[in-house]
C-alpha cells in the first residue's frame, strides 16, 4: 500500500509540471490531473493501513497499458487519450529515458491507479513498480500527436523515419526506368514494406 501511494503521488508531482508547460500553450486546452492516494493508518482494524483517494464517476478507460500491446480507440483518438501519451513522451524525455508513467486511466482528464516504471538501476533514487521492458515497448510503438508536437517533443522514432525516408527517394529514382524499377532487388523493398505494416 505504501508503494502504491509512493508512485501515485510521484507520478502525481510530474503530471503538475507537465501541467504548468502545456497549459499556457494556445490551443492545447485542459491537461490530464494524476489524484492524490493517502496512506491513512487505522490501529484497531485487521487491516492496518489502507489507502483513500477520491471517487471517480463516471466511464472508466485504460488510456495506456503496462505491457504498450493492447489496441485501445479511446487512447489513440480522444483528446483525453492522445494527452496521456504525451504526457508519458514528456516524462519519457523529460527523465533523458530513465522513468515513465504507465497505466494511465481513469474517468475523463482524472486519472488514478498509475504505475512507473524505471530503468534497472532506478532514477534519482527512485524506482518503480514496472518492469523496464515497458520503457522499450513505448518507445517502439509511441506514435506522436499533436500534442506532442505543440510541446516541442522529439520523435522516438527517428530511425524507422530515415529508412522510409530512404527507401521512398530510391523508388522515385528508380521509377524514372521500367527496366531498373524491375532490377530493384526485393531486399531494397522491405524496410518499407514493414514499416508500413507497422502503421
Amino acid at each position: 500500500v505504501t508503494q502504491e501511494c509512493y508512485v501515485q503521488n510521484t507520478a502525481r508531482e510530474y503530471a503538475k509540471v507537465y501541467a504548468a508547460e502545456a497549459e499556457p500553450l494556445e490551443g492545447f486546452g485542459e491537461v490530464p490531473e494524476i489524484i492524490p492516494i493517502f496512506l491513512v493508518h487505522r490501529p484497531a482494524n485487521n487491516i492496518p493501513y489502507a489507502t483513500v483517494e477520491e471517487e471517480l464517476v463516471g466511464e472508466f478507460v485504460k488510456y495506456s497499458v503496462k505491457d504498450g500491446k493492447e489496441v485501445n480507440f479511446l487512447r489513440r483518438d480522444s483528446e483525453a487519450g492522445q494527452k496521456c501519451c504525451t504526457f508519458q513522451h514528456w516524462v519519457y524525455e523529460k527523465t533523458s529515458g530513465s522513468l515513465l508513467v504507465t497505466d494511465l486511466q481513469g474517468v475523463g482528464m482524472k486519472l488514478t491507479d498509475v504505475g512507473i516504471a524505471t530503468q534497472a538501476k532506478g532514477y534519482k533514487g527512485f524506482k518503480g513498480n514496472c518492469s523496464v521492458s515497458f520503457i522499450e515497448q513505448f518507445r517502439a510503438l509511441h506514435q506522436c500527436n499533436k500534442y506532442c508536437e505543440m510541446l516541442g517533443l522529439k520523435p522516438l522514432r527517428t530511425t524507422h523515419q530515415k529508412q522510409r525516408k530512404a527507401t521512398a527517394s530510391k523508388s522515385k529514382s528508380l521509377a524514372s526506368s521500367s527496366a531498373m524499377k524491375k532490377a530493384v532487388p526485393k531486399k531494397a523493398r522491405e524496410p518499407r514494406d514493414f514499416i508500413s505494416a507497422e502503421h
